[in-house]
């Protein structure tokens, strides 16, 4: 059975709380696993989980800050430590490279799985595979930064009241589906199109073009919201966004749940953030996430 949902290690901004881990983040897609920006303590709270290094596919950093990589070290060591019987691809922004192979190499161990690195460099595309496309784009931070995003490829919906009227029934309808046309009879004649689902991944960042482009139409959209409103100015200073500019993202952008993350050690409770996200416009799904949450990816609609 396939499974797709956002599995939230940590939740914390620069540095870890009493009650948030730095940042991590695994996205369930199917039977692959993306691990997102691990943080110090990642290797732990995959642990608490549930989340086997098995489960990587792909380990993905937006930027070389502490709280969204020093956990490479322990995360990398533990794939081999384990030997996952497959290979993992890492993106990273190719400027942080000499960050990347220091964590990478940060101890002695015997390395024992294919790890490819496959770096950012500009927007684009960094894979396509039958089950998804995925996509990078720049953001703005003091440090280079790049948001993530998957996109599933759009299928079609077999309409049942279209192939009775067309008096299509039994092995007849899988073989529409599999030819595209039956006795003259497209398949777009009994279907619709079932649009891919859609993810997206933002962390660090002002407002910028690459935000827009990466929570365009989203599913589900894991976004910053380090600051409330009336800390602006500081979100603006340091290069993150606040609460009630992630809302607008997501509302302009159509995103169907929202989950805001990586929040200041300054605040105590999360009541004022989904306050404000409302208060921003935002009418879908909303979540203020925690750690080792599991946030499911809406249901096809």
């Amino acid at each position: 059975m396939s499974v797709r949902e956002l599995v939230v290690l940590g939740t914390a901004s620069q540095v870890p709380t009493r009650h948030r881990n730095h940042n991590g983040y695994l996205l369930r897609w199917d039977g692959e696993g993306i691990l997102f920006d691990p943080g110090e303590g990642t290797q732990r709270q995959m642990l608490r989980a549930g989340v086997a290094a098995h489960d990587l596919n792909r380990i993905c950093v937006t930027h070389f800050h502490g709280d969204h990589s020093l956990g490479l070290a322990g995360v990398i060591q533990r794939i081999n430590l384990d030997r996952v019987p497959h290979e993992i691809t890492a993106h990273y922004p190719r400027s942080g490279k000499r960050f990347f192979d220091r964590l990478r190499y940060a101890t002695a161990y015997r390395e024992t799985v294919g790890l490819t690195e496959v770096p950012v460099d500009a927007d684009g595309v960094l894979a396509t595979t039958p089950a998804y496309t995925f996509e990078a784009r720049r953001l703005s931070h003091p440090v280079e930064s790049f948001g993530y995003r998957l996109v599933e490829p759009d299928g079609r919906r077999i309409l049942p009241e279209r192939l009775a009227a067309h008096g299509i029934k039994g092995p007849d309808v899988g073989r529409i589906q599999r030819e595209g046309s039956l006795d003259g009879i497209p398949l777009e004649a009994v279907s619709e199109v079932r649009r891919g689902q859609r993810f997206a991944f933002v962390m660090d960042t002002r407002l910028c073009e690459g935000v827009h482009a990466l929570a365009e139409g989203c599913d589900l959209l894991v976004i910053e919201s380090t600051f409330l409103d009336e800390d602006e100015a500081l979100a603006v200073e340091h290069g993150h966004l606040t609460a009630g500019q992630a809302a607008r993202v997501a509302r302009d952008a159509g995103v169907r749940h929202l989950v805001l993350t990586h929040f200041s050690q300054r605040y105590t409770g999360p009541e004022e953030f989904e306050r404000q996200a409302r208060a921003a416009g935002f009418e879908g799904e909303l979540t203020v996430a925690h750690d080792l949450l599991r946030v499911p990816v809406p249901k096809r609609r």
